[in-house]
């Protein structure tokens, strides 16, 4: 927390509808009892939030989750003199709809969570980590959405109100190839989740499931790898780094940079040397 100073930053992301981000830091905010049109749940990272919700006097203390149902009124201030700093996503009740039948692979009914305070370490972590990417210009359409529905899926089976039995796979190979196929092709594009689920004729959160189960990777974590592959073939055949980071589809140099590093274990600069040295 930076001490002394309040602040929000606030953030939506044209290829995530429905979905606001805010990373804030309050020390003498007090929010006056309010609510909101759709769902809302964070992660405290710093000092301790405390907010009536349901009856209830809560504190929310770093590392725990807070969330608040659609038109649940509640409101918010520091429990400590140090204030509070967290990462809150605001979603409409679409996203956690859609998400909801995709689990069973069925129309369900809208998520309801009790508790407006959960202590889940493992869903708190991913919460914290798929904000905190989410202001990283860098990170790819296919890898915000697979981990938006993932995260999703995950808070609604661990902690709604009724239970949201999954989908079992079945013969889904042919799927699964076709996807390889289109990413093999389309690889330096920016493609979408939606493109994969048509191309395989499954619903996006079955199709991760499935492709996941095939072939020991998300489907954003095998476009890195075609991508990277790819990189280390231009490479190889003396390109331009820069060129070579925009050819194969990253953002940037830096981009491919921590990526290829990731998967090859040295820079692409490294191995540039490597090859070209007589």
């Amino acid at each position: 927390m930076q001490k002394n100073r309040e602040y929000a930053t606030i953030r939506e992301i044209p290829e995530l509808p429905g979905l606001t981000l805010m990373h804030a830091s309050y020390i003498t905010q007090n929010f006056a009892k309010h609510s909101h049109d759709g769902f809302a749940f964070g992660v405290i990272e710093e000092g301790v939030l405390e907010f009536s919700y349901r009856g209830e006097k809560l504190a929310a203390c770093p590392g725990i989750i807070n969330l608040v149902n659609p038109g649940e009124p509640h409101d918010g201030h520091a429990a400590t003199e140090g204030g509070w700093t967290y990462r809150m996503f605001y979603f409409d009740t679409g996203l956690l709809q859609r998400a909801a039948d995709e689990i069973g692979g069925k129309a369900a009914d809208l998520p309801f969570f009790q508790d407006g305070v959960i202590n889940d370490s493992d869903l708190a972590a991913e919460i914290h980590s798929f904000h905190t990417s989410s202001f990283d210009e860098t990170v790819g359409r296919l890898e915000m959405e697979s981990r938006l529905l993932h995260m999703l899926v995950r808070f609604i089976r661990r902690h709604a109100d009724a239970s949201y039995p999954i989908l079992r796979a079945g013969r889904e190979r042919p799927s699964v190839s076709a996807v390889k196929r289109m990413i093999d092709d389309l690889f330096h594009q920016d493609i979408s989740l939606a493109d994969l689920a048509a191309e395989s004729g499954l619903s996006p959160y079955h199709l991760i499931r499935v492709f996941k189960a095939e072939t020991g990777l998300t489907p954003h974590r095998y476009l890195t790898q075609v991508r990277v592959r790819r990189a280390e073939q231009l490479i190889r055949r003396g390109e331009d780094l820069a060129d070579t980071a925009y050819k194969v589809g990253f953002a940037d140099q830096s981009h491919l940079n921590r990526h290829y590093k990731a998967i090859i274990g040295v820079t692409p600069g490294a191995y540039r040397n490597f090859v070209q040295d007589p």
